[in-house]
């Protein structure tokens, strides 16, 4: 059996992972952390109690990184699906990770459809030089643009230099009215606001036609195969990943 700890586990999503957890034949819930009236405060905490073998953490973008030195200073694997980590992070996480023999996997989203949608989008990138990208999340969200955004940027600006051409000089009258500028001219917009889950739209743009590629999600269950997935292969592999995409 997996031992299993879920760090921001009163949240919306460390919930859901709890109850996919406990209807998972190979695994078992060992710790629910949350500083919030959890049954551990602390990482270490848990730790201290309880054998872990994988914590999965949805908590805020203030604390991850803290969290997943943490973890990987101490031997715990650890799946992360809290956006917000910088590329600087991100690549100080991954040496920890190889040089600790630790896993870490980092997935800013971890529904399959929103994978698909970012790899339909690296597609297209090849085909078109305009691009730009629209995200819409709940108002409670934390982070923007949203790791997925910030993620189907990278992987559109692997195959294509400039998602900006032939655009004009532009004057902003309303400082940000075009959004981010990210990888390779790509402008990310983020919307927050009450009625949305998490939504994103990449557009793309030529001389007489434009494509959308969008994906939805309308239930925090759709994320729990994924969440699954990566568990089994951090368990198995112990090393660092960066997308559920490298292991579909």
């Amino acid at each position: 059996m997996i031992n299993i700890a879920v760090c921001g586990a009163n949240g919306k999503m460390g919930q859901e992972v709890i109850k996919a957890v406990k209807n998972a034949e190979d695994m078992v819930l060992v710790a629910r952390i949350d500083i919030n009236d959890g049954e551990f405060a602390t990482i270490k905490d848990a730790k201290d109690s309880v054998n872990i073998d994988i914590l999965v953490d949805f908590t805020q973008p203030k604390s991850i990184y803290e969290n997943a030195l943490y973890c990987l200073n101490n031997g715990i694997n650890i799946v992360i699906g809290t956006t917000g980590l910088s590329d600087n992070q991100l690549e100080e996480l991954k040496e920890l990770s190889n040089r600790t023999k630790t896993g870490c996997f980092v997935a800013p989203n971890f529904s399959t459809g929103a994978v698909l949608m970012m790899k339909f989008a690296q597609i297209a990138a090849k085909y078109f030089d305009n691009a730009e990208i629209i995200e819409l999340h709940h108002n409670q969200k934390k982070d923007a643009p949203s790791g997925t955004a910030v993620k189907t940027a990278a992987m559109m600006a692997e195959v294509n230099s400039n998602f900006a051409t032939g655009n004009c000089a532009e004057t902003e009258t309303i400082e940000g009215a075009r959004g981010a500028n990210s990888y390779n001219n790509i402008h990310i917009h983020s919307l927050r606001m009450p009625g949305f889950m998490a939504s994103q739209e990449v557009i793309f743009g030529s001389n007489g036609q434009t494509l959308k590629i969008r994906h939805d999600s309308t239930d925090r269950e759709c994320y729990m195969p994924g969440v699954m997935l990566a568990i089994r292969y951090v368990i198995e592999h112990k090393n660092f990943v960066y997308g559920l995409d490298n292991i579909l």
